[in-house]
């Protein structure tokens, strides 16, 4: 029977662990509340700035009208053949030969409330050279109306265009034009001359430009030959998309990064025949166009730190509470359940500590201040709790080498696995060797 109050101890220890999981449960909802409020300044400041954007193209497009012959009987009743130019009506669609991108990729940040956003501007030349073979009159007799063909260029969000951007086709400046930019008509385009009927188009084009956009950035490879080139002073790209670079530099100074892609390497025309549009950086579209993608990330994004350190919220309890248990039932150091309880909120309050702190100062800042507070805390209360300073101090220092172990796995986030393997490999072994001697029935007997 005394055996029992053993194992009841452990049972309400337990039960108490299990209990501050509400509390730890309700700060990662604020975690996931706050996370959204982060995605919703995202969204306005696009709305009001540029969102997204995605590059495709230049495109050229050359519509034409079918002659077709037609029967009709005249007022007599006699067959006569009329040729017509109102049949149907369709379009060519020719890719660029080569497409060479450069880009400054300059970024900056835009403030809502609490939350700042990346956003930037490409400063960017985009020259393209075609050879497109129109096709012969399969009857000379019945010849096609060829329309005048446009040259668009796709952009996601033309609100982005800072200034008017300069296109030049064949060394003369043309005007862009809105619209017709995309399947959806997103872009600018120019109108050029009719061309006949198995005619060659040479055209050389060069379209500067400077545009903006928030956070990441997409460019579709629909040349059959495509090079691009960007750089920045931004030290944190993330490169995405269908395609990494080919080379790439990055370090305190900024990224050098260069892309060389041949159409046999990707779908991207078929893709575009097909009507998929450029989805993207970081997100392509199923069944969207093939992209190579550029994001600009914070290289700490506090909501996703916070939500990670909160993971071991419950092993911090548990740990804190084994280490009770080893004191009271070694050292006969009698600690009330609500005691543990006071404990384990100190423990969860952290988190909700950190999560408010990292929203004003440097996450790393906010870590050191909420662990220094909740430690100060801990050993104030622990040194009463076990009638001693010396303890008290000792477990401030076992919670101090927990919270450096748990900073160590929010910045190491490759080897965070191994660690906190680790980690508890450690505590369990260490756990072990002081209880080896341990007779837990005479503790059972002996307990009160």
């Amino acid at each position: 029977m005394k055996n029992m109050r053993l194992l009841l101890r452990f049972i309400t220890v337990g039960g108490l662990a299990l209990l501050l999981l509400i509390p730890l449960t309700m700060i990662r909802g604020t975690i996931n509340e706050r996370q959204a409020y982060r995605a919703e300044a995202v969204r306005s400041i696009a709305r009001s700035y540029a969102g997204e954007q995605s590059i495709a193209g230049p495109v050229l497009v050359v519509p034409y009208v079918e002659t077709i012959e037609v029967e009709e009987r005249n007022d007599e009743g006699v067959v006569i053949r009329k040729v017509k130019r109102d049949g149907e009506s369709g379009h060519w669609t020719f890719f660029a030969d080569s497409m060479d991108v450069e880009g400054k990729v300059v970024p900056s940040s835009r403030r809502l409330g609490l939350h700042e956003v990346r956003v930037y501007e490409l400063k960017g030349v985009l020259a393209a050279r075609f050879q497109a073979k129109i096709p012969a009159d399969a009857d000379p007799n019945l010849p096609r109306k060829i329309g005048r063909p446009w040259l668009s260029y796709g952009i996601a969000d033309v609100r982005g265009l800072a200034g008017t951007p300069r296109l030049r086709v064949g060394g003369s400046e043309r005007p862009l034009e809105q619209g017709l930019g995309s399947r959806d008509g997103a872009g600018v385009h120019v109108r050029l001359a009719a061309p006949r009927a198995g005619e060659t188009l040479a055209l050389d084009s060069r379209l500067d430009f400077a545009l903006g956009g928030t956070e990441s950035l997409a460019i579709s490879p629909l040349a059959k030959r495509n090079r691009i080139v960007l750089d920045s002073v931004w030290p944190h790209p993330q490169f995405n998309g269908s395609f990494l670079p080919r080379t790439r530099t990055i370090d305190a100074k900024g990224f050098h990064a260069e892309w060389e892609i041949s159409s046999l390497a990707t779908n991207a025309q078929a893709q575009y025949l097909a009507g998929a549009k450029a989805g993207k950086a970081g997100e392509p579209a199923p069944g969207g166009l093939d992209v190579i993608g550029l994001s600009l990330v914070d290289p700490v994004n506090v909501y996703s730190q916070a939500d990670r350190a909160s993971k071991y919220g419950i092993l911090f309890i548990v740990l804190t509470f084994v280490g009770f248990a080893m004191f009271e039932l070694i050292k006969r150091l009698p600690i009330h359940p609500l005691q543990y309880l006071l404990v384990g909120l100190a423990l969860a309050i952290f988190f909700l500590l950190l999560l408010s702190l990292s929203e004003h100062i440097a996450f790393w800042r906010a870590y050191l201040v909420s662990a220094a507070a909740c430690i100060g805390l801990q050993a104030f209360y622990l040194s009463h709790v076990l009638r001693s300073k010396l303890r008290g101090l000792g477990f401030a220092a076992m919670l101090t080498m927990l919270y450096a172990v748990l900073y160590g796995l929010l910045v190491s986030e490759d080897n965070a696995l191994l660690m906190g393997s680790l980690l508890l490999f450690g505590i369990l072994a260490a756990i072990m060797w002081v209880t080896r001697k341990v007779d837990w029935y005479e503790l059972g007997s002996s307990l009160r």
